[in-house]
C-alpha cells in the first residue's frame, strides 16, 4: 500500500537531528576512556560524497570519532562500518583502549577521513535498518565508479538501472539519457547506455528504497562485492592479490580469484616482518603445505592485512565479543552474530533508542513525486526494506500532522458532555464496529461486484453464489447501523436514557443464518473459480492491490462469521443491569446458538482461508492446499550453515516442517529451501552444543538442520507446536508424500551447504527474466511482517484475533510533537489501520503490532494526559488517547493480544486442532 515515494539529495537523507543518534555504547559495550586535550577538527567524507567535520580530542581514540560519526547519522548498526585514511588503510576505531593519536596520524591539517563499509555481510537482509541498505548501497555505487567491483557489461547495466532508478525515479528516456550524461557511474558508461535505459524501463513504480534492495541482492551476487584487494606476492615471486571476505581468505589474480581458504580451514593466522602466513588445518586431501606464505610490501602493510583479516574472522565467525585479558589487546570487536542477536533481543526488549519524527532516513516517504503529502495508504512501521511494488512492512512514513486538526481542548470539552455509565460505552463500541463491518462488506457487494462486472470475468453462477447472500446482510446491517446511531444521540443528550444496543440484532439475524452458511461454500467455489481462469485470478490479484482492499480478499468473505464472533465476545463484558433484560438474553442465546451451529464451519474455513494465503506467499512448492492439511504456526527462525546464521522463514503444518527464504523476485515471495516430514522426527534443545541462544535441533529420517530463535519464549512457541504436531502426525496412518516442486534433500556438510548457497554472475539474467515476469504481490502480508519483526504467528493467535477487533477515534501523538491528531482507527488482523474519518474508503496508513511493546507512559515522558497508552518498537514510539476509561481498557485489551502471542489451549484432537 502506497505511493511511489521520491528520494531527496543524498545528504538530507544522511542529516540527522539533534540528539536523535545514538552510539555503540548503547549495544553494552563500556565506554572508553575519556579523552583529554586540546579539541581538533577532522573532515570526514560520507558516503554520499559531502564532508562534515567533527571535533575531537587530540588524544581520542579512534572509536569516539566514529560513534560520533554514527551519532550524526543517527545510524543503529555502526559495527559494520569503519573510517578510512586517504591511502586506504583502515583505522581499528573499534577498540576503546588503543589510543590512535590523530594529530600524529593525519600530519598535515586538512586531510579528510573517509566513512566506509568495513563488513560485508553475505545476506543484506541481515541489515536490520533502511539506513544501513541505503549506506550500504552508496558503497556499492562508489565501488562502481572507482573500478573495485568489476563485473561484465550486462550486470553493470542492470546495477546502473537501479541506482537511476533510484536517483531520478521512472523510466522517462530523455531524462534517463540526460542524466546519463551527466553522471558517470563506471569508466566505460557511454557503451552501455542503451542497454541501462532499457533496463530502466523494467523497473516502473520501484521505490528508491526497493531499489536499493534489488541493487544489493544483484551486487552481493558478484564475485567483487565488498573485496578490497592488496597486492603480494606468492612464493615463487608471482604477483598476486590477497583479499578477506565473510568466508575466509581470498587469492586473485588480477580481478580473477584462483584461491580460497575457508575461516573452517584456516588454524592460524600470523606475519613476520613482510611476510604474511597461513597456517592451515591437517588435510590428508589437500595438496597444500601446512603453512602458506605471502611476501607484501611492507611490514607496515603487512600488519595492517592482518589486522583486517582477524577483524573479519573475529566479526563473522564468533558468537561473541572475545574476552577480555588483563594485558590490553589490540582491539576488540563485536561478532555479526552478536550484533543480529542485539536486533533479535530488541524485538521484545525494545530500548530508548531514538525518535521516530526526528529520523532524516525517514522523513522522505511522505513526499509524493510532486513534493506535496502523500494522500495514498502506506505502511506505519520501523525499517524500510523492499519487499514489492507496495510498501514493505517495515517502511515508516509519517502520517502527514497537517491532515487532522489537532483538537486537545475541543475533544476535552467534547469528551465532558457524553454520558459515563459503562452501557453507553459498550453501545458505542457496537456502534463504530459497525460502521467498519458495514465497509468490509461493502468490499464485496459494491467494490468487487463492480470490478468482475465490469471485467466481465466471473462466471455467471459464481457471481449468484457470493453476492446475493451479500446483499441481504448490507441491507440488514445499514438499516441497523443507522439505528443505533439515532439511539446513541439520544443517548448522549439525555443522560438518564438507556438503551439496549443489542436487541435489534437478535430477529434478522435468524432470518440472516441461511445466508451465512453459503459463505463458505462461496469462499470455496471462489477459489476454484480461480484456479481454473487465469482472467479471474488476474483480476482478483489486481483488485487486491486495490487500496479500498486493505486485507486479503478471501478475509472479507468470512467477515460475516468473524461479526458474529465479535458480537459474542462482547457479551462478557455487558453489565449486569443490561444483562438482565429479556430481549438481551434472547439475542445473546440466539448468537451463542449460532457460533455453535457454525463453529466447525468456521475452523474448517479460517484453515483454507490461510493455507490460500500461504499459498500466494511461497514459491517452489505443489499442492499446498489438500484435504486434511491444517496450518499450525509461521515465523523467522535464524538457519545454522556453513555460512553462520541466515535467517529463513518456517511454516509449520500438522504434517510437515517447510523453511524458505526471500527469492529475488518482483514480489520477494518465499523460496522454498527443504521440507521436513513430521512423521518420525524428533527436537531437542541444542545451545550447549553449538553455542547459539535459543537453538534447536531437528533430527528428521533423510536430514536434520539447526535453528536459533529470536528468544527463549520464542523458541518455547516453536517447540510446543512442533511437539504437538509431531504427536498428531504419528497417531496418523503414516507419512505423508511428498508435495514439493523441487526440493532436494538438505543433508549437506556445513561447507558444502555454503558453497550451494553460493549464486553464479550467471544468473543475474535469469533473475532479470523472472523480475519481469512476476506478478505484483502484497509486500504487507502477515509473512513479510514475521520476517523483518524477526518473529512468529500461529493458528490460535489468528483465531483470537477473529475475536478481538476494534474501531474508534483515538487522538494520536508522536515522542517529538507536541500536539494530537484526531484519526478513526481499525483493528484488524494484527494491525491498526488509520483514516481520517470513518467515511474513508481506504485507509491513510497502517501499522502492524507483531513485536511492539504496549505499555502506559511514565513520568519522564511528561504527557500529563488521561486514558493514554504507548506503543514502541525499537526507536518508533506512539502514544494514543482514548476517550474514556472503558474504551481506553478495552484498547489496551485488543492491542494486547497482538502484541503478544496467545498461549496455546490444550489440544487434543487431530479434527479440532485450532480452538476459538
Amino acid at each position: 500500500m502506497g505511493e511511489i515515494e521520491q528520494r531527496p539529495s543524498p545528504g538530507s537523507r544522511l542529516g540527522a537531528p539533534e540528539n536523535s543518534g545514538i552510539s555503540t555504547l548503547e549495544h553494552g559495550q563500556k565506554p572508553p576512556p575519556t579523552p583529554s586535550g586540546k579539541l581538533m577538527s577532522i573532515k570526514i567524507q560520507m558516503l554520499d560524497d559531502t564532508q562534515e567535520a567533527f571535533e575531537v580530542p587530540q588524544r581520542a581514540p579512534g572509536k569516539v570519532l566514529l560513534d560520533a560519526v554514527c551519532n550524526h547519522l543517527n545510524l543503529v548498526e555502526g559495527d559494520y562500518f569503519g573510517l578510512e585514511f586517504p591511502d586506504h588503510k583502515k583505522i581499528t576505531v573499534s577498540d576503546g583502549k588503543l589510543m590512535l593519536i590523530f594529530y600524529h596520524l593525519l600530519g598535515p591539517k586538512h586531510v579528510v577521513v573517509k566513512f566506509v563499509v568495513k563488513f560485508f555481510p553475505p545476506d543484506h537482509t541481515q541489515l536490520q535498518e533502511e539506513l544501513t541498505r541505503y549506506l550500504f548501497a552508496l558503497q556499492v555505487k562508489q565501488d562502481l565508479a572507482q573500478g573495485r567491483l568489476t563485473c561484465n557489461d550486462t550486470s553493470a547495466a542492470l546495477l546502473i538501472s537501479h541506482i537511476v532508478q533510484s536517483e531520478i525515479g521512472d523510466f522517462d528516456e530523455a531524462s534517463d539519457r540526460e542524466h546519463l550524461a551527466k553522471n558517470k557511474y563506471i569508466p566505460q558508461q557511454d557503451a552501455l547506455e542503451d542497454k541501462i535505459v532499457e533496463f530502466h524501463h523494467n523497473h516502473i513504480g520501484q521505490t528508491p528504497a526497493e531499489s536499493d534492495f534489488q541493487l544489493l541482492e544483484i551486487a552481493r551476487r558478484l564475485e567483487m562485492y565488498g573485496i578490497r584487494l592488496h597486492p603480494a606476492k606468492d612464493r615463487e615471486g608471482s604477483k598476486i592479490n590477497l583479499a578477506v571476505a565473510n568466508t575466509g581468505i581470498l587469492v586473485f589474480q588480477g580481478f580473477t580469484k584462483i584461491n580460497a581458504f575457508n575461516w573452517a580451514k584456516v588454524r592460524k593466522l600470523s606475519f613476520k616482518r613482510k611476510r604474511f602466513l597461513i597456517k592451515l588445518r591437517p588435510d590428508a586431501n589437500s595438496s597444500y603445505q601446512d603453512t602458506l606464505e605471502f611476501l607484501m610490501a611492507s611490514r607496515d602493510f603487512c600488519k595492517s592485512f592482518w589486522k583486517i583479516c582477524v577483524e573479519h574472522h573475529a566479526f563473522f565467525r564468533l558468537f561473541e565479543e572475545p574476552k577480555p585479558k588483563p594485558k590490553p589487546v589490540l582491539f576488540t570487536i563485536r561478532s555479526q552474530k552478536e550484533l543480529l542477536f542485539f536486533f533479535f533481543l530488541s524485538n521484545t526488549s525494545h530500548p530508548p533508542i531514538g525518535s521516530l519524527t526526528g529520523s532524516p532516513h525517514l522523513s522522505e516517504l511522505s513526499i509524493n513525486s510532486q513534493g506535496g503529502a502523500v494522500p495514498a495508504s502506506v505502511i506505519l512501521s520501523p525499517n524500510l526494506s523492499p519487499d514489492t511494488k507496495q510498501a514493505s512492512p517495515l517502511v515508516s512514513p509519517l502520517l502527514n500532522d497537517q491532515a487532522c486538526p489537532r483538537t486537545d481542548d475541543e475533544e476535552e470539552g467534547r469528551r465532558k458532555k457524553f454520558p459515563t455509565d459503562k452501557a453507553y460505552f459498550i453501545a458505542k463500541e457496537v456502534s463504530t464496529t459497525e460502521r467498519t463491518y458495514l465497509k468490509d462488506l461493502e468490499v464485496i457487494t459494491s467494490w468487487f461486484q463492480s470490478t468482475v462486472s465490469k471485467e466481465d470475468a466471473m462466471p455467471e453462477a459464481l457471481k449468484s453464489l457470493i453476492f446475493p447472500n451479500f446483499e441481504p446482510l448490507h441491507k440488514f446491517h445499514t438499516s441497523f447501523l443507522k439505528e443505533t446511531e439515532q439511539r446513541l444521540a439520544l443517548w448522549e443528550g439525555r443522560s438518564n436514557a438507556g438503551w439496549d444496543a443489542c436487541a435489534p440484532v437478535s430477529r434478522p439475524h435468524q432470518q440472516l443464518a441461511a445466508h451465512l452458511w453459503k459463505h463458505s461454500e462461496a469462499l470455496e467455489a471462489l477459489e476454484t473459480g480461480i484456479r481454473s481462469s487465469r482472467r479471474l485470478e488476474t483480476v482478483c490479484r489486481d483488485f487486491e492491490l486495490q487500496k479500498v482492499c486493505y486485507l486479503p480478499l478471501n478475509t472479507f468473505l468470512l467477515r460475516p462469521l468473524h461479526r458474529l464472533m465479535h458480537y459474542k465476545s462482547t457479551s462478557p463484558v455487558m453489565t449486569p443491569s443490561t444483562h438482565d433484560r429479556p430481549t438481551r438474553r434472547a439475542a445473546l442465546a440466539e448468537i451463542t446458538e449460532m457460533v455453535a451451529q457454525l463453529h466447525g464451519t468456521m475452523i474448517k474455513m479460517e484453515n483454507f482461508q490461510k493455507l490460500h494465503e500461504l499459498k500466494k506467499d511461497l514459491i517452489g512448492i505443489d499442492n499446498l492446499v489438500i484435504p486434511g492439511r491444517e496450518f499450525i504456526r509461521l515465523g523467522s527462525l535464524s538457519k545454522l550453515s556453513g555460512k553462520g546464521l541466515q535467517q529463513r522463514m518456517f511454516f509449520l503444518f500438522n504434517d510437515v516442517l517447510l523453511y524458505t527464504s526471500r527469492g529475488l523476485t518482483a514480489s520477494n515471495q518465499f523460496k522454498v529451501h527443504g521440507q521436513l516430514p513430521l512423521y518420525g522426527l524428533t527436537i531437542e534443545e541444542s545451545e550447549d552444543e553449538w553455542g547459539v541462544p535459543h537453538c534447536l535441533t531437528l533430527r528428521g529420517q533423510r536430514q536434520s538442520i539447526v535453528v536459533a530463535a529470536s528468544s527463549r519464549s520464542e523458541m518455547e512457541k516453536w517447540v510446543e507446536d512442533i511437539q504437538m504436531a509431531i504427536d498428531l502426525a504419528e497417531k496418523s496412518s503414516g507419512p505423508t508424500p511428498e508435495f514439493l516442486a523441487s526440493s532436494p534433500p538438505d543433508n549437506k556438510s556445513p561447507d558444502e551447504a555454503a558453497v550451494a548457497d553460493q549464486e553464479s554472475e550467471d544468473d543475474l539474467s535469469a533473475s532479470r527474466t523472472s523480475l519481469e515476469r512476476q506478478a505484483p504481490h502484497r509486500g504487507n502480508t502477515m509473512v513479510h511482517v514475521c520476517w523483518h519483526r524477526n518473529t512468529s504467528v500461529s493458528m490460535v493467535d489468528f483465531s483470537v484475533a477473529v475475536e478481538n477487533q476494534l474501531s474508534g477515534n483515538l487522538l494520536r501523538k508522536f515522542k517529538n510533537s507536541t500536539g494530537w491528531q484526531k484519526l478513526w482507527v481499525v483493528f484488524t488482523n494484527f494491525c491498526l489501520f488509520f483514516y481520517k474519518s470513518h467515511q474513508d474508503n481506504h485507509p491513510l496508513a497502517s501499522l502492524p503490532l507483531l513485536g511492539y511493546s504496549l505499555t502506559i507512559p511514565s513520568e519522564a515522558e511528561d504527557i500529563h494526559k488521561d486514558y493514554v497508552f504507548k506503543l514502541h518498537f525499537k526507536s518508533h514510539v506512539y502514544y494514543f488517547r482514548a476517550e474514556s476509561e472503558y474504551t481506553f481498557e478495552r484498547w489496551m485489551e485488543v492491542i494486547r493480544s497482538a502484541t503478544s502471542s496467545a498461549s496455546r489451549a490444550p489440544i487434543l484432537s487431530h479434527k479440532e486442532s485450532h480452538v476459538y
